[in-house]
């Protein structure tokens, strides 16, 4: 009535021959991506001893010196500092969800700077536009 199965089962490939990561390492490389866009747009705003902190993290996780990027973009400073906020906040979940105490701090005091850096920008917008 049935024809036969003729596929491996998914749970046969379990013990197959390839690398699988850890959920630790899995939330490791998450943290790092998250960190290193966020090195990224801090280094942009030139923001020296917040990503200096950040480019720590970077190479305690990863075990080597972050690539820096120090090459202006041009994009506009509040889009850098919405995006460093999303990041930053990307990165803290992360952090958390590894219990990485040094990580989560630093994640949670850039989002801090960039939603008051948004703003005071925002203020000054408004100041200006009366």
């Amino acid at each position: 009535m049935y024809e036969p199965i003729r596929t491996k089962s998914v749970q046969s490939t379990a013990g197959a021959d390839f690398p699988h990561r850890t959920r630790e390492e899995e939330l490791d490389t998450q943290l790092a991506g998250h960190l290193s866009g966020l090195l990224t747009v801090t280094d942009e705003l030139g923001l020296g001893e917040t990503a200096e902190r950040i480019a720590q993290q970077l190479t305690r996780l990863r075990g080597t010196p972050p690539a820096r990027h120090t090459a202006p973009t041009g994009e506009d400073r509040p889009e850098l500092h919405r995006r460093a906020l999303a990041l930053a906040g990307r990165a803290l979940v992360v952090a958390a969800s590894r219990a990485d105490t040094a990580s989560a701090i630093l994640a949670a005091e850039c989002m801090d700077a960039h939603t008051a850096a948004l703003n005071t920008l925002q203020t000054s917008r408004l100041i200006t536009a009366h």
